[in-house]
């Protein structure tokens, strides 16, 4: 049994699992730790490698062991998933991680700054409530609708329901009216916070550099801008573009086999909240250009012509997506292609 050089550290939220091996893998140690013990255990083992999922907490720990002068390194789950043998427990789990961070050509995640993840709380926040909105909303119109009462859709008709609401002449049961009123109420105070965050994420997107210059690209807006700035990872990190608009999820999933190519659907991996902003902003320049065919570049004049709308709005997002690692890892700001002469 030789000396530890790997720790696998199945995380949790009071009791975690830690599986020790030497550099050939052998098994070193298995053990149970508290939460209270996790580092005064650690600060007495020699520097070695700590791996550990890319889950709720990760990051955390990962500064906290970096900071004893261990390596930390984050696996996205789903590349452990294989190494786990047979019956899934702590210990099978803590074992697949180490397993899988000895492996020379496994990809890791980065460890971020507590400034980093801070930077993201708004992000989240904003999504929630959002969400939270489209509840209400949903939730307001299905009673209405069922005492006769029915808007268009979209947020622009969000006010006419909460008028059909308040509006004592119309016809709403009196028992309904004043459980109705809650609803109303929690979604203009729903409204009322994310219009803030919006503000928030708007003088960030003024104040920060890179911000700005992905604002030049059409379809980044500041929410995308900032969003992008706070939750994508060092342009360093991939190689090429596409290897980023691949983690962001925007390209094929492939099942090829016998020399055959099959590509299938987006993957819909990596960052979901990136993902989908910029398949909002796509979409938003794709309506633009369809609109006024002057703005469109030949390539998405193209598009338009000839594939369906949500395909064309998916392909340019794509495209959005390795536009936005060039000017991360070169620098500058967007340039229109010039139209073929």
């Amino acid at each position: 049994m030789g000396e530890v050089t790997t720790i696998g550290l199945d995380l949790a939220k009071s009791v975690f699992q830690a599986h020790g091996a030497d550099a050939a893998g052998g098994v070193v140690f298995r053990k149970k730790l508290r939460r209270d013990q996790l580092l005064t255990f650690f600060a007495a083992q020699p520097r070695c490698v700590v791996a550990m999922e890319a889950c709720a907490g990760a990051h955390h720990w990962a500064r906290e062991l970096a900071a004893l002068g261990h390596e930390p390194r984050l696996i996205p789950p789903s590349y452990v998933k294989p190494f786990v043998k047979r019956q899934k427990n702590d210990m099978a789990d803590a074992e697949a991680i180490c397993e899988a961070a000895q492996r020379p050509t496994m990809r890791f995640v980065t460890p971020k700054s507590a400034e980093a993840q801070g930077a993201a709380v708004v992000f989240r926040t904003r999504d929630l409530l959002v969400r939270q909105r489209t509840q209400l909303i949903n939730a307001l119109r299905g009673h209405l609708a069922e005492f006769g009462f029915v808007v268009r859709q979209g947020p622009g008709h969000v006010d006419k329901l909460i008028d059909l609401v308040v509006d004592p002449a119309s016809e709403l049961p009196p028992e309904a009216r004043p459980v109705l009123a809650i609803v109303a109420e929690s979604l203009k105070a729903v409204h009322t916070r994310i219009s803030a965050l919006d503000r928030e994420i708007a003088v960030r997107a003024k104040t920060n550099r890179l911000a700005k210059r992905l604002m030049t690209i059409p379809g980044v807006g500041p929410v995308l801008a900032t969003a992008l700035v706070a939750l994508a990872p060092a342009a360093d990190t991939f190689r090429r573009g596409r290897d980023f608009a691949a983690w962001l999820g925007l390209t094929p999933r492939q099942h090829s086999s016998g020399g055959k190519e099959r590509l299938g659907r987006t993957t819909k991996m990596g960052e979901r909240s990136l993902r989908r902003l910029l398949i909002l902003g796509a979409s938003s320049a794709a309506q633009a250009a369809a609109r006024d065919g002057s703005r469109a570049s030949p390539w998405l004049a193209g598009m338009l012509g000839r594939k369906p709308r949500m395909l064309v709005t998916v392909a340019l997002a794509n495209k959005m997506a390795r536009i936005v690692w060039a000017l991360m890892a070169h620098g500058g700001s967007y340039r229109a292609p010039a139209a073929a002469v």
